[in-house]
């Protein structure tokens, strides 16, 4: 008599399974704040880029751009975080769906 095959298990999207339990990035939204200084005085700052982006061209390129200053800082908690003068968050998501860094889902802006 033959074997019936027809009994087995058979899961389609086991080898999509195994590719994205061994990928050790895990999506993370780019997340735009924008803080009170001094005053009337905001900074806007940019957390989450992915490290694959050279922060330091980011910013030079952003800084041109949106005509103020900025600087990478370092976070114990977030890593490194760009922070430019200003409220810039309106421009800064569109330049970064512009260049197509993120998409627009992939952007949180927080604050008023």
């Amino acid at each position: 008599m033959t074997e019936i095959k027809n009994l087995e298990t058979y899961d389609p999207l086991e080898d999509v399974e195994e590719e994205t339990k061994t990928k050790t990035s895990v999506f993370k939204p780019i997340h735009l704040r924008v803080k009170t200084r001094r005053g009337k005085k905001k900074i806007t700052t940019i957390e989450n880029l992915s490290s694959e982006f050279d922060l330091k061209m980011l910013i030079k390129v952003m800084r041109k751009k949106f005509c103020c200053s900025g600087s990478i800082v370092n976070d114990e908690r977030l890593g490194e975080v760009i922070q430019l003068s200003g409220d810039q968050r309106e421009p800064v998501a569109e330049f970064l769906i512009e260049e197509e860094i993120t998409t627009k889902k992939g952007i949180k802006i927080h604050g008023n």
